[in-house]
């Protein structure tokens, strides 16, 4: 590098020694590269229970590096043996409805009884940026403290499907860490619910009373969903229209058809700040376990989601295969403009993409 005050034109010119760097803040700190770990030593730290290794193996199956993923895939897969005995609750409800305080306050109650929660946040990302805030922790104040539990937020990223796999995958990690409780909590919005749905043993719906018309804002297929409704914020002013609200919600679950598990939904009232009713609702979680493990739908619920995660794996995958297909990047612009000048119909440009695809493969 050239440094222009040593030149002859400036030979006049005097150059202030620079100030010293202060010494370390923490002078015993050794700064210590992260060692790599091979599949081994993931699989083994994960049995054992170690938190950093399976943190660092859940970044490993959120990442979209190609080397990262095939290292994830075999973690996953010397795993599998370890995982499966945890009860997995899905836990969704409206933004506002406090499913960040109600989980701490479940987390609490369910660990007083003994073993270990994972708690596996779903955190909406900007539409924007991309980015997100992953608060739930912040919101989590006493589980995020507790030694036996292990809180993961996972930003969406705005893809959906990608991050609902990646959290499934995620649970098989937490299950063999000894993770008997997992919980998993939707964004609240939009199609979680049902990517959600498809990865637990019961599916639990927070709701608010007082907030006008207790059924305008919920979605048939959500109420459909859910194995057990409860309405939060039951306190003070507000709980005789909690308890209106938990009748409204029984009047409508008995116009739905009756679940596959024979089970019938409960509606509950309690209060996440006072922590009152919180015993009842997780009676009622496991009265739904002992009833669906005698008569034998817990099993088949969890074949039928172990299938439907192959098949959603076997979509991304062609989709994916589809759309980086440097042919089809090429032509995609094309035929989208032939659809906006009128030139093609949607479905003649999408069939004439598919079949220049299925021919590029053949060959």
């Amino acid at each position: 590098m050239v440094h222009p005050e040593n030149s002859e034109e400036y030979k006049g010119l005097i150059v202030n020694k620079g100030i010293e760097q202060p010494s370390s803040v923490n002078p015993y700190l050794k700064r210590t590269k992260k060692r790599h770990l091979s599949v081994g030593d993931y699989v083994e730290g994960i049995i054992k229970g170690d938190v950093t290794t399976l943190s660092r193996a859940v970044t490993l199956v959120e990442s979209v590096r190609t080397e990262h993923q095939v290292i994830a895939q075999e973690v996953i897969e010397k795993c599998l043996p370890y995982a499966g005995n945890s009860v997995r609750i899905g836990i969704s409800g409206v933004p506002g409805a406090g499913k960040s305080t109600s989980i701490d306050v479940f987390g609490l109650h369910v660990l007083q009884q003994g073993g270990k929660l994972a708690v596996l946040a779903i955190d909406p990302s900007s539409e924007r940026s991309k980015g997100s805030i992953l608060g739930d922790k912040t919101r989590m104040e006493k589980l995020s403290v507790h030694p036996d539990s292990f809180i993961r937020p996972s930003p969406s990223a705005g893809s959906l499907g990608g991050v609902a796999r990646k959290t499934r995958e995620t649970i098989v990690l937490c299950e063999a860490a000894g993770f008997d409780k997992i919980f998993v909590e939707t964004v609240g919005v939009g199609q979680s619910e049902t990517a959600v749905h498809s990865m637990v043993d019961f599916f639990l719906l927070i709701q608010l009373a007082g907030t006008g018309d207790e059924l305008q804002g919920i979605k048939r297929g959500i109420m459909e969903m859910a194995d057990g409704i409860v309405i939060n914020k039951a306190d003070g002013n507000n709980i005789d229209k909690a308890k209106l609200a938990a009748s409204q919600f029984r009047n409508a679950l008995h116009l739905f058809p009756a679940p596959e598990s024979g089970w019938t939904p409960q509606v509950l009232t309690y209060s996440g700040f006072y922590n009152t009713g919180v015993k009842e609702i997780w009676d009622m979680v496991y009265q739904y376990i002992d009833f669906v493990k005698a008569n034998g739908y817990f099993d088949f619920r969890r074949n039928e989601q172990s299938k439907y995660w192959m098949y959603e794996t076997i979509n991304e995958h062609l989709r994916d295969s589809f759309y980086h297909n440097p042919m089809i990047e090429k032509m995609l612009g094309e035929r989208e403009q032939q659809v906006l000048d009128r030139n093609l119909t949607s479905f003649v440009a999408a069939k004439k993409l598919l079949d220049a695809y299925f021919e590029a493969l053949k060959k």
